[in-house]
This record gives structure tokens, sequence and C-alpha cells, in this order.
């Protein structure tokens, strides 16, 4: 049952109101994937030292940190995941909702910052292709 339910989120359809509606929650999500990497940034050469002695029983205080800011992303990436929201730049906090738009998918776009979704693409473009959502169906 589980594996239908993740199948029928990885390829869910929006509507414009259910994409916003999501928003808050994407909001706290991305936010806890960027802290987590930036934990990741900062720690790693500290952990790759410890890597490096782990055969004399290194360690590191920043040890549990590090598993713990794994721990966030891996949860919040799958949390999104789970909502049926493609997440294509954590960096940026990109986020695009499939939608059905004159009988074929594009994506609703949205970047962690915007109050709402405004923007949309098609499948095959990216960010940097995206339109205002006044442009529907022209």
């Amino acid at each position: 049952m589980a594996d239908r339910d993740e199948s029928e989120n990885q390829n869910r359809i929006f509507t414009l109101s259910e994409a916003n509606r999501l928003l808050p929650q994407l909001r706290d999500y991305l936010t806890a994937i960027k802290q987590g990497k930036a934990i990741l940034i900062r720690t790693k050469d500290e952990i790759k030292k410890a890597s490096a002695n782990a055969e004399a029983a290194g360690g590191s205080p920043l040890g549990a940190l590090y598993i713990t800011a794994l721990q966030q992303i891996g949860e919040s990436l799958h949390a999104v995941q789970e909502m049926g929201v493609l997440v294509k730049d954590i960096d940026l906090g990109l986020c695009d909702f499939p939608y059905l738009l004159d009988g074929r998918i594009v994506y609703l776009c949205w970047k962690l910052g915007e109050s709402e979704i405004r923007w949309w693409h098609e499948v095959t473009r990216g960010y940097k292709d995206r339109h205002p959502l006044e442009t529907f169906g022209s």
C-alpha cells in the first residue's frame, strides 16, 4: 500500500491553489535542508580528518552534528517528495509542481523567498525559461 501511495505522489498533478497551499510546509522543509547543508559544509574538513583516522579509532566531536544534519536533509527531502513536489535546486530552494495545461503537463515553478507561485515552464525547460502565469495558454 505504501508503494502505491508513494507512486501516486510522484505522479501528482497540482492545481495552482493546491500548490500554493503547500508553500508554508515547503518553506519549512527547504529551510531545514539548507540549514543541514550549511552544517555539512562547515564540518566537512573535520569529518574528513576523523574518517581518515577511523581505523585508529579516530572520531570527532562534530560527528553527531554531521549525522544529524544528514538525517535532517534526508527526512526533509523525503517529505517534499511525498508531497509530490520536485526539488530542482537546493541552493535556490527551487521547486516544480506538475500542472495540467491544455492537455499537457507543465511545471508551476516556485523559488524559496517568493510569496506565491507566479511562474511556469515546460517540463523540458527550466528556471531560466519560466514564464509569468499570466501567459498560460498564449
